[in-house]
């Protein structure tokens, strides 16, 4: 066993959990301090706090994923947080799925940096790309790998208010570990704005 398999191992659960608790943090970090000041008249207040994007989007649902080359679909629970940096040019999404299967764990973290296209006042879509990160424990070997991932994302707002929705993402990642495992996935869930 190497060195840092040892280092590694006892606390990865800790780092995982770390890592999906630091990103929205850096996130609202990020988002308070590029706020303006208000200086706006009392009427402006109340038509600006109609109009509001919210500060965040919280996306909670189910994922699944299929090895390409073969293999079972994996299902999983997912959780991601999305920001906009740059209002219709770039949106921020981090994400964290946990799949379990009875001889393996993985969990992939991801970071897609997505352009946004507003299809109507209801329904939105972004195509995104970025890396991902993979945990796997399999067999008694623990494994870590980046990989590249690509993903449409399909968003609906009932109210048009992006306070509550669902979402569909399909996704495609190609690992740059040995034996460039690729997949396909898909996840879908609720959408809750923070405003």
């Amino acid at each position: 066993m190497k060195t840092y398999d040892l280092l590694w191992r006892p606390s990865m659960r800790t780092r995982v959990f770390m890592l999906t608790a630091a990103c929205p943090f850096l996130f609202w970090c990020l988002l308070a301090s590029g706020q303006a000041s208000t200086g706006k008249q009392s009427d402006n207040r109340h038509q600006a706090d109609e109009d509001k994007e919210p500060v965040a989007i919280l996306e909670i649902g189910a994922a699944t994923s299929w090895n390409i080359r073969g293999g079972a679909a994996t299902f999983a629970p997912n959780l991601a947080a999305e920001i906009t940096p740059v209002e219709n040019w770039l949106e921020l999404e981090a994400g964290v799925s946990p799949f379990f299967t009875r001889k393996s764990t993985e969990w992939d973290t991801d970071l897609l940096f997505k352009k946004p296209w507003t299809l109507s006042r209801n329904a939105e879509f972004m195509l995104g790309i970025g890396p991902q990160w993979t945990y796997l424990k399999q067999n008694g070997k623990t494994e870590n790998s980046i990989a590249g991932e690509v993903a449409g994302d399909f968003m609906f707002w009932p109210t048009g208010k992006h306070s509550f929705g669902w979402f569909l993402e399909p996704a495609y990642d190609y690992s740059f570990a040995g034996g460039h495992q690729q997949s396909i996935g898909i996840s879908a869930g609720l959408l809750i704005g923070i405003p």
